[in-house]
């Protein structure tokens, strides 16, 4: 699925700050309505280091009402954390009913870096393909919207912009020995996202695989989609 997504497109800066206030009018809107009617909302985020998750998150929260918004940046699991299922620590965060909560790096964490990096056993990344699709079903079947993203860049853009961050004193403390060590093994985790999306990309919980190399069109294509889904729910709300 991964070499299947055009990298090439792209959104000059002018189309994007043309649109880029209208259509956050419309996720405002939409998300207005769904907390009266108390519609919980899930948006999800996967991808590349440096792909530019921070990036679309901000210009999806930027202009909502950040009293009904929690964004979640998914870590390593803390002591507390790890006495418990993986999946615990993501209960402990849904939003409640007409809220809206962001999760930057996922449940998914457990297929990808606890996979490649062997933090899980092989029979616990197996065995969660299932525990993961459940639970995406269980909370789908309790009325939640679930938006799920991945974000990709080349090898070399993430290169440039690995570098780039070095050099800016206002992104450096966005880089650290863990990115270098995580893009040596690119490949293990192109394996690793391959296998997620055939066995998680399902009917209720879809995968949305964004073309990152632009940041414009990305941050564009990512807000369309969340406000295409918030208004399809907002219909069967109604």
């Amino acid at each position: 699925m991964l070499e299947d997504i055009d990298l090439s497109l792209k959104m000059t800066k002018d189309e994007y700050e043309e649109q880029l206030e209208a259509e956050q009018l419309r996720l405002l809107r939409a998300q207005l309505k769904l907390r009266d009617l108390g519609v919980p909302v899930i948006i999800m985020y996967e991808g590349w280091d440096a792909a530019g998750k921070g990036g679309s998150i901000q210009r999806i929260t930027e202009k909502i009402d950040q009293r009904s918004c929690h964004v979640w940046p998914i870590g390593a699991p803390n002591e507390v954390e790890r006495r418990y299922h993986y999946l615990w620590r993501f209960w402990n965060r849904l939003p409640v009913r007409g809220e809206l909560a962001i999760f930057d790096r996922s449940w998914y964490g457990r297929v990808l870096v606890e996979r490649v990096e062997k933090f899980a056993k092989k029979h616990e990344w197996e065995r969660a393909y299932d525990e993961i699709t459940n639970f995406e079903q269980t909370l789908i079947a309790d009325g939640y919207v679930l938006i799920k993203f991945w974000l990709q860049i080349s090898k070399d853009e993430q290169l440039r912009r690995f570098k780039e961050r070095e050099k800016d004193p206002y992104k450096q403390w966005k880089i650290g020995p863990d990115d270098w060590r995580n893009r040596e093994k690119w490949d293990d985790y192109v394996d690793a996202a391959e296998e997620m999306f055939a066995r998680t990309h399902t009917p209720h919980a879809p995968w949305h695989l964004i073309s990152a190399e632009d940041k414009h069109y990305a941050r564009y294509a990512t807000l369309r989609i969340v406000i295409d889904r918030l208004e399809t729910a907002l219909k069967k709300a109604e």
